[in-house]
């Protein structure tokens, strides 16, 4: 009795521990954004630290995720209508992240919604390093960095990601 006691109370400890180390790494507002250094759909390579000095929103998405890709026309307003403001051409932008694993799908998306911002994959799915640095369990998601790189907002979207650009370029200008 006292053995099974024991293991009881090591693997209570274990499991308590793992939650708390895994909450820990979650991602928040205030955190430095993990960079992402990733192919874009012809090959170059693209990198989240090239858009430094802009708004960014760090789009997660995936070609087989139908909420993902129904997001996509709402983005591209949000992209058409901020992008460029008062005569500044991108104080916002879009970086987006695909977890696909068929390169195929990805690019027939962009292609099917003409998507102009940037594109990156490695074509890992779930087993991309990005997903990990990120902590994604669940598409779509996103993450809005600042100009210095700094996390200032996690998984909004519709009117509460929308309002949120707004004001936050309202007060750039």
């Amino acid at each position: 009795m006292k053995k099974r006691s024991v293991v009881f109370l090591a693997l209570a400890a274990f499991l308590i521990g793992t939650v708390a180390f895994a909450q820990d790494r979650e991602l928040k507002v205030g955190d430095v954004a993990p960079e992402i250094s990733l192919p874009t759909p012809k090959g170059d390579t693209a990198r989240l630290s090239s858009m430094r000095g802009r708004l960014v929103l760090i789009d997660f998405w995936a070609s087989w995720c139908a909420p993902c890709v129904e997001e996509q026309p709402e983005l591209k307003k949000l992209y058409t209508k901020y992008a460029k403001q008062n005569g500044l051409y991108r104080k916002f932008q879009i970086f987006g992240v695909s977890l696909d694993s068929k390169k195929e799908g990805w690019q027939k998306i962009i292609r099917k919604y003409n998507i102009p911002w940037t594109q990156v994959s490695d074509l890992k799915f779930w087993t991309s390093p990005i997903a990990q640095d990120y902590h994604i369990d669940a598409l779509p998601f996103n993450v809005l960095i600042d100009e210095k790189g700094f996390v200032v907002a996690v998984n909004l979207h519709g009117e509460k990601l929308e309002n949120f650009i707004g004001e936050y370029l309202s007060k750039e200008i």
